[in-house]
């Protein structure tokens, strides 16, 4: 049987892998991903990881937490690019631990530029993204034929010019062709997005706000458009969250506020 953490092409020095660590729940970690953590000696871990899921690692390897939640102090990405090259030139297998999925608003893409540019390969195990997550503890889809064509993965924050997403756009766009939108990092941003997105969508489609999704202490609101901010704020649901808005929502008993709800578990 062949390894379940492929490794890297021999390089002169060490190598890296980034490894999603999903959405916070241990046993939504994927066999691969465990497997590479077990082999880790040296492990960069965002804050938005499981502490449980850290405790997996290979007991011999240095942790080191480099932040990278919104908000909240972090390690400048040019500093983490330095770690993960100066670990891999000293020969060490280094593991980017990542929330969700690490090409999933997860900064995946400009990592892997930066080492391949340093001559360094590097191997990508997937995680399980907080929006499935979401979706799944409310025992809704994200698409439906009847219901949803589609679905798109948004951030709240802005662009690297400073420019926020044309949300009146995307609500108009998401309205004709029936898609799902579900927005990252969202909650700062509400009030704007929810003006944006009531250009385009009615006032009562629906909207479900899942914090620490997957997790015991999960909880989520369900509400329409119109009173997205007012229910962030009487809820007091803050980061990290995931909006998930559209028709899919429909299949939802009820539209009421606050839920306590299980985490998502394997049986």
């Amino acid at each position: 049987m062949s390894p379940i953490c492929t490794p890297t092409p021999p390089t002169a020095t060490g190598r890296c892998t980034l490894v999603g660590a999903g959405p916070g729940d241990p046993q939504l970690l994927t066999l691969k991903a465990l497997q590479c953590l077990q082999r880790a000696e040296v492990l960069l871990v965002d804050d938005l990881v499981n502490p449980d899921i850290v405790a997996l690692a290979n007991p011999a390897c240095q942790v080191i937490r480099v932040g990278k939640r919104g908000g909240c102090k972090s390690t400048p990405q040019a500093d983490i690019h330095q770690l993960i090259v100066t670990a891999v030139h000293n020969g060490q297998h280094v593991v980017r631990l990542k929330g969700g999925d690490p090409f999933i608003f997860g900064r995946g893409g400009e990592e892997i530029e930066h080492l391949h540019a340093a001559g360094i390969p590097v191997d990508v195990i997937n995680g399980i993204t907080a929006a499935v997550a979401a979706a799944t503890t409310l025992g809704v889809p994200l698409t439906h034929r009847d219901r949803a064509q589609g679905v798109l993965f948004l951030t709240g924050h802005t662009q690297a010019d400073g420019k926020q997403l044309d949300w009146a756009a995307l609500a108009q766009m998401a309205h004709a062709a029936r898609l799902t939108l579900v927005i990252y990092m969202g909650v700062r941003a509400a009030s704007h997005i929810q003006a944006g997105l009531l250009q385009g969508l009615p006032s009562d489609t629906p909207v479900a706000i899942v914090h620490k999704t997957s997790l015991p202490d999960q909880r989520h609101a369900v509400c329409t458009l119109e009173s997205l901010w007012q229910t962030l704020q009487s809820e007091h649901l803050g980061s990290p969250s995931v909006i998930v808005i559209g028709n899919v929502l429909q299949g939802l008993a009820v539209l009421q506020t606050t839920h306590n709800t299980p985490s998502t578990r394997s049986n």
